[in-house]
C-alpha cells in the first residue's frame, strides 16, 4: 500500500474477510471506521492490479512448488457463471444489475482451478447481458490469462456447464488444444438432424451441428425436488462413458466454492456505490479465500475444511496486529464489567 494508513485499512478489511461470519460490513470494523474503510474501497489510489498481479503470482508459485515428480498433475479449470443477487437501485452501475434465470444482480463468469486439493479462484468477468459479449467469449478470455509456465507443467482439462458448450467455446478450447468436458443441452441438433435426447448408446461419437470434429456423449440422471432428470454431459477427448461422468462431476467442485465465498466470506456483501470499490470487494474477498485455503493445507489436514478455524488461524498467522488490537478493544469495553468485580486492568510491556 501507499501509505501507513492505508496498509491499516487494508489489515482491517482483510480481519473482517478472516471472521467469516458472511457479513463482513465496514460498519461491524471495531478498528476502523466505516467511513475509513468505504474511502478505501472507493476513492483511495492503490493498484488493484498490482495486488492481483502479485496474488497470481504467488499462486502460481505455490502450485509449481507443490508439485512433484513424474507425470504431471491435471490442472482443472473450470468455468461457470454465478448470480450475485442484489436488491435496490445502484445508480453508478445500473447497467450491470441484470435479472438472468429469474435472479436480479451481478452476474460473473469465474475462472476456478483445481490441482490436487489445491483450488483458488483465478478470475471474472461481469456479464453485461445483450450486445455485450457473451458468457463463452467471457470465459475463453479468462482462460487465454492462464501462464505458459502453468499450463505447461500441468495436463489441462476444462470443466464448464451447459452455458458453455457452444459452438464457439468448443472450437475456441480446440485451437487451443485444451479438452473439454461440459453439459450439453438435451435438444441440441446433431449433424444428421436429431437431437442429443435421441441417443440411446452411452459413450457414443457423434458431430454436433455446426462442429466439423466429433465428440463424445453420455449422461446421467440427477434428482431435482424428487424427480430424476436426465443430464447430458459432452467431452470432445474420445474416452469411455464413466471417465466422461467421473471428470463432469469433478466440475461441480465450483458449487461448494460459492458457498464458502458467500455465506463464509461476504462476496455478495458488496454495498459500495462505485464499480472500482464493488471490483476491489471482489478482489478482496476472493484475496481472504486463497489466504484461509493456504493455511488450512499447510496444517495438513485430512478432513473437509473448517472454513471459520482456517480464516481464525489466518488472521493470527498473516495479521497478528488486528488480532491483538480487537482484543484492545474487547478489553476496554469489558472495563466496567471488572470494574464492578472490583478488579482494575492495566497493559505492561514486556521486553523480551
Amino acid at each position: 500500500m501507499p501509505t501507513a494508513y492505508q496498509r491499516d485499512s487494508l489489515q482491517a478489511l482483510l480481519g473482517l474477510f478472516l471472521e467469516a461470519q458472511g457479513h463482513p460490513l465496514p460498519e461491524h470494523s471495531a478498528i476502523k471506521s466505516a467511513a475509513a474503510l468505504s474511502r478505501f474501497l472507493n476513492h483511495y489510489d492503490w493498484s488493484t492490479r498490482g495486488v492481483i498481479r502479485s496474488v497470481r503470482q504467488q499462486i502460481v508459485q505455490e502450485l509449481l512448488r507443490t508439485r512433484h515428480r513424474g507425470r504431471r498433475p491435471w490442472l482443472r479449470v473450470i468455468v461457470d457463471l454465478t448470480t450475485l443477487e442484489k436488491c435496490g437501485k445502484f445508480k453508478a452501475f445500473a447497467d450491470l444489475i441484470l435479472v438472468l434465470q429469474g435472479k436480479r444482480g451481478l452476474h460473473l463468469v469465474v475462472l476456478y482451478l483445481v490441482v490436487g486439493s489445491f483450488r483458488v479462484l483465478w478470475g471474472f468477468r461481469v456479464w453485461r447481458g445483450k450486445g455485450a459479449p457473451s458468457a463463452a467469449q467471457l470465459a475463453v478470455r479468462l482462460i487465454d490469462t492462464l501462464p505458459s509456465t502453468l499450463v505447461q507443467a500441468c495436463r489441462v482439462v476444462v470443466l464448464a456447464d451447459t452455458a458453455f458448450g457452444s459452438v464457439e467455446f468448443l472450437k475456441a478450447m480446440r485451437k487451443r488444444r485444451y479438452p473439454v468436458i461440459a453439459g450439453v443441452r438435451c435438444d441440441r441438433k446433431l449433424s444428421d438432424g436429431r437431437s442429443v435426447c435421441n441417443l440411446v448408446t452411452k459413450g457414443q461419437q457423434v458431430r454436433l451441428e455446426g462442429l466439423d470434429f466429433p465428440v463424445t456423449i453420455s449422461w446421467l440422471y440427477l434428482k431435482r425436488e424428487g424427480q430424476w432428470e436426465k443430464r447430458f454431459v459432452l467431452s470432445t477427448r474420445p474416452l469411455k462413458a464413466s471417465t466422461i461422468l467421473w471428470w463432469g462431476r469433478k466440475r461441480w467442485s465450483i458449487e461448494g466454492f460459492f458457498k464458502t465465498a458467500k455465506h463464509r466470506f461476504g462476496l455478495h456483501r458488496f454495498g459500495q456505490q462505485t464499480l472500482k470499490g464493488v471490483y476491489r470487494w471482489f478482489v478482496l474477498c476472493l484475496v481472504t479465500f486463497v489466504l484461509a485455503h493456504w493455511v488450512y493445507l499447510s496444517a495438513g489436514s485430512s478432513t473437509l475444511p473448517d472454513w471459520g478455524a482456517s480464516a481464525t488461524l489466518a488472521m493470527k498467522l498473516l495479521l497478528p496486529e488486528v488480532v491483538i488490537c480487537l482484543l484492545l478493544v474487547y478489553l476496554e469495553q469489558a472495563r466496567p464489567l471488572f470494574q464492578s468485580l472490583g478488579l482494575d486492568l492495566q497493559l505492561v510491556e514486556v521486553k523480551t
